[in-house]
């Protein structure tokens, strides 16, 4: 069980941003975040798996570990940029099917926080050696139907509505938010 076991190659799948995917394209940049996402969820179920068939041992450690990585530092700067770039192009777009589907993805956001708390809590037993098994189904059923909203609708809706000018705005200020040079 290794966290770095290499999964399909997202570049190669239809429709999803290649490795050269940055700021200067931010919604690719965002789907590309979404990419890490999935990979982080399927590294949570081979951990659960890990955990019935092997214990907790430092090959859980590290998984645990890495999970707990992404989903502290990445993926709060990711529904930060959706928060405040995507949404609000759908919340005033004047299309009810967009607004209402922007609120939900926000209630969404707002629901993870709490999931993840009660999921990082047993993912820091697993990183210490003693958690013998994750409940993680409800973060992973919820994140991946979220980003399956956003991909298939947020993101495309958000793109018809923006121009090369907010597209700008937003890659300089998700560099900015990263402390990325040349901002």
């Amino acid at each position: 069980m290794s966290s770095s076991v290499r999964l399909a190659n997202p570049s190669l799948l239809p429709g999803r941003p290649g490795p050269d995917a940055g700021f200067a394209a931010p919604y690719e940049m965002l789907a590309a975040c979404h990419d890490k996402v999935q990979r982080m969820l399927d590294l949570l179920e081979r951990l659960q798996a890990h955990l019935r068939e092997q214990g907790p041992d430092s090959q859980a450690a590290q998984a645990a570990r890495d999970v707990m990585r992404y989903f502290d530092l990445a993926a709060p700067l990711h529904h930060e940029d959706e928060e405040r770039h995507v949404f609000p192009l759908l919340l005033h777009s004047g299309n009810p099917a967009w607004v209402a589907l922007a609120g939900r993805l926000q209630q969404e956001h707002r629901d993870m926080a709490p999931a993840w708390a009660a999921l990082r809590q047993q993912l820091e037993r697993v990183a210490a050696g003693q958690g013998q098994s994750l409940q993680a189904e409800g973060f992973a059923s919820l994140y991946r139907a979220h980003l399956r909203a956003e991909d298939e609708l947020a993101y495309p809706a958000a793109l018809r509505l923006g121009n090369a000018v907010l597209s700008a705005e937003m890659g300089r200020d998700m560099m900015q938010r990263r402390g990325w040079p040349g901002v």
